[in-house]
């Protein structure tokens, strides 16, 4: 009886872990990344502390010396950052309102950004 319990919670932790987790993202490639946009809509560079591993490309905490924190999708295969016009700069400082860009378009694109180097 103990040992069915306890693989059913097993299962059960392991189906939720999956359920939280954006579609297309895992540790390796993290569907968002944090970056910093000042007053005028510039992207500016975030400072973020990682983890130690190769196996985790997650960002641990960032913080924004300049503009206010941004949750933003990384581009995916075959998709290119847009380039930083000023009306693109001017609707990405409106998108930023929010706190995230994820699911924001700009004449039809997404506002993303590009994968971190590592």
């Amino acid at each position: 009886m103990r040992r069915f319990m306890f693989a059913t919670i097993a299962i059960a932790a392991g189906l939720l872990s999956a359920a939280a987790a954006p579609p297309g993202s895992n540790s390796l490639n993290p569907a968002t990344r944090t970056i910093c946009v000042d007053g005028s809509g510039q992207a500016r560079a975030a400072v973020c502390q990682a983890t130690a591993s190769r196996l985790d490309g997650r960002d641990d905490i960032c913080q924004c010396p300049i503009g206010r924190a941004v949750e933003a999708p990384v581009c995916g295969p075959g998709e290119r950052p847009q380039a930083a016009t000023r009306a693109f700069e001017r609707a990405r400082r409106l998108a930023a309102e929010d706190g995230t860009l994820v699911g924001d378009l700009f004449r039809g694109r997404s506002m993303c950004v590009a994968p971190r180097n590592r």
